[in-house]
């Protein structure tokens, strides 16, 4: 049974990306806002050469299906 609930789940992504000039506390703020307020989680964190941090959140998509 768990196995046929992971292959049903489907995610939207959302990308954050900051630049090298944003700090790590403003970035985690803005991902920290975006979990409580959207339900978003942290799902992958790229840090390029350059400083630029890009992030991945994603929410669950939740389907509803008619009953009558």
């Amino acid at each position: 049974m768990v196995s046929e609930w992971t292959a049903m789940t489907e995610y939207e992504y959302r990308v954050l990306t900051f630049d090298r000039h944003t700090s790590k506390a403003q970035a985690r703020q803005a991902v920290r806002e975006h979990a409580e307020y959207g339900r978003w989680e942290l799902s992958r964190t790229v840090v390029y050469e350059g400083g630029v941090r890009r992030m991945w959140l994603r929410r669950r998509i939740m389907r509803v299906e008619r009953t009558a």
